[in-house]
């Protein structure tokens, strides 16, 4: 009899060979429970499509993979770590949202990691003098916001905005690329003591994992998924900040960029993300509450507006995904109201026009009452 028989099985999951975290959730949604896809008949389980032969008998013959994640239990009860299924209540909501959210995060900390607001900072591992001082005063600015604050514990930039957030008593997640077995760089370990006193540690690897170059891109997809917002501080035009700023904008995060010099090399990936639309201008914390509105002196003009407004049908089609959210992805907006795209471009601009509806990065748009 193995221990904790249903988060053994989640664990398991994991580990199934052809499985990933689409596929996974479903699989658990076909069969009604991790435990119930290992205790499923073969004949059951070739009945769906496009499961491979090693993964069925890796099912059938399960017990090197839930050896394996008992091991995994055993680590994670001896070091203070929480395996979160992607069901479990605290799992992050916001990563939720993406279809390729890990099935499992192992968590060691002491902040909800749903808290009302989440801020990603990322950023050039060579971070500059100018991008220091951004970047620490950024933190500074967003005492007052009651934000978590989550970076990936790497050099530079994540280091400054970590090492802030606890200056400053700002809680502070670290989203790691390896197992918890290891701080990595082993310059932060300290950092990361320091951390889990008001903040933690977050990472979809088990233990053992090493801090190999492959994790660093599926580690920021975590980032970009638990945030409301990505701010990159300094970046040049290729590398993981910029990953995850393309990551946030395809979860219809809003990105945020801090503008340089155009010669300087560690501009130049943010001085393109504004250019291309595809992140504000960040200047100040300001800057991002006006965007998120967080400022509460900041109040909607649209309100009066729209109390007198008389709505045609098309636009009651288009107001009605608005009742029970404030954002709706302009996707959603297509497929919903089954208007062309020309007719439902000219209602949002005439909406916008308004004061209504306010057009958001990410092809999103939000109500402004």
């Amino acid at each position: 009899m193995y221990m904790k028989e249903p988060l053994l099985y989640q664990i398991a999951l994991t580990l199934l060979p052809g499985i990933g975290d689409i596929s996974g959730k479903k699989f658990v949604a076909y069969c009604g429970s991790a435990e119930a896809i290992f205790k499923e008949s073969r004949a059951a389980l070739q009945r769906i499509a496009g499961l491979r032969e090693a993964t069925l008998e890796a099912i059938s013959h399960p017990k090197a993979l839930l050896d394996r994640a008992e091991q995994e239990l055993l680590f994670a009860e001896k070091n203070g770590i929480r395996p979160l299924f992607y069901q479990d209540p605290d799992y992050p909501r916001r990563l939720l949202q993406c279809d390729d959210a890990p099935l499992m995060l192992y968590y060691k900390g002491n902040v909800n990691l749903n808290a009302p607001r989440v801020v990603a900072i990322v950023g050039t591992r060579n971070v500059t003098d100018y991008g220091k001082e951004n970047c620490a005063r950024l933190v500074a600015e967003l005492v007052q916001d009651n934000v978590l604050i989550v970076s990936g514990l790497a050099y530079g930039v994540d280091t400054v905005a970590h090492r802030s957030a606890v200056q400053h008593g700002i809680p502070t997640v670290g989203v790691m690329g390896n197992g918890m077995q290891v701080i990595y760089p082993a310059t932060n370990k300290k950092l990361a003591s320091e951390m889990l006193l008001n903040g933690g540690l977050l990472t979809e690897c088990m233990s053992g994992t090493q801090p190999d170059r492959e994790n660093f891109p599926r580690r920021n997809r975590i980032i970009a998924g638990m945030a409301d917002a990505v701010v990159v501080v300094e970046s040049a035009l290729k590398g993981g900040s910029l990953i995850t700023a393309d990551l946030a904008n395809s979860y219809s995060r809003d990105v945020f960029a801090y503008p340089g010099r155009v010669m300087d090399l560690f501009s130049q990936g943010c001085n393109y993300l504004i250019r291309t639309q595809r992140a504000h201008l960040m200047e100040s914390a300001a800057n991002l509450r006006y965007v998120m509105r967080w400022d509460p002196q900041q109040t909607p003009t649209s309100t009066q507006t729209s109390l007198f407004r008389e709505f045609t049908e098309e636009e009651k089609r288009i107001m009605s995904l608005f009742e029970n959210q404030q954002i709706v992805a302009l996707d959603d907006l297509i497929v919903k109201t089954e208007l062309s795209t020309t007719k439902l471009a000219n209602l949002l601009l005439n909406l916008e026009f308004d004061g209504i509806l306010m057009a958001l990065p990410g092809k999103r748009y939000q109500r402004c009452y």
